[in-house]
């Protein structure tokens, strides 16, 4: 017999810990089990690895903040009253997480109406088109302000009323910069010879 803490009973552990549902993860992390803690942090980092970029301008920014995000997620977890999918609640953890290191920037919103913005297609087709890869890095290249608009309402789904309490703008700014940012994403698309094909 194996004792306790010997590679084979760590492997069945893990195996055990991976068989688990959704369900007997989110119990497990709420009594402290460190297997489940490891399971659903494997689970899902990959993902919200990808979000955290989408906020931050560098893979160690995104990196720190997709570490405080779990903290928050591991500490908060037993608040999770199974309404909505629990990924979304993980999400919407590390966007919150991401605004706040985010914080520590000062956003440039500028002003303006709808009004006099030359109306300008968005090239959906150019954007489906693009592997996620290219898209993050022409993301990066937003300006701060129209990066959090443009993802948390095109990417998030947020409405422009919620951007504007979570970023602290009205909500006519929000659809401002939101429009700013699409255009500013053409020229970046032109910039790199993507064309709406």
């Amino acid at each position: 017999m194996q004792p306790y803490g010997s590679p084979l009973n760590k492997t069945e552990t893990n195996i055990k810990v991976n068989l688990l549902d959704e369900q007997q993860l989110i119990t497990g992390c709420i009594n402290n089990d460190v297997q489940c803690q490891k399971a659903l942090y494997q689970k899902y980092a990959p993902k919200m690895m990808g979000v955290s970029l989408r906020y931050c301008n560098s893979k160690m920014e995104a990196e720190d903040v997709l570490q405080d995000a779990f903290i928050k997620i591991f500490n908060k977890i037993n608040t999770y009253k199974g309404i909505g999918s629990f990924e979304g609640w993980i999400r919407k953890i590390v966007v919150f997480t991401a605004l706040k290191s985010n914080d520590k920037r000062v956003y440039k919103f500028e002003p303006g109406s709808l009004e006099t913005m030359p109306e300008q297609s968005t090239a959906p087709k150019a954007i489906s088109n693009m592997e996620t890869a290219s898209l993050l890095h022409i993301l990066q290249e937003l300006p701060d302000g129209y990066k959090a608009v443009f993802n948390l309402y095109a990417i998030e789904g947020y409405s422009h009323k919620e951007i504007g309490k979570m970023l602290s703008i009205s909500d006519v700014t929000s659809r401002t910069q939101y429009s700013r940012a699409k255009q500013h994403l053409i020229k970046l698309l032109a910039k790199y010879g993507i064309e709406n094909r």
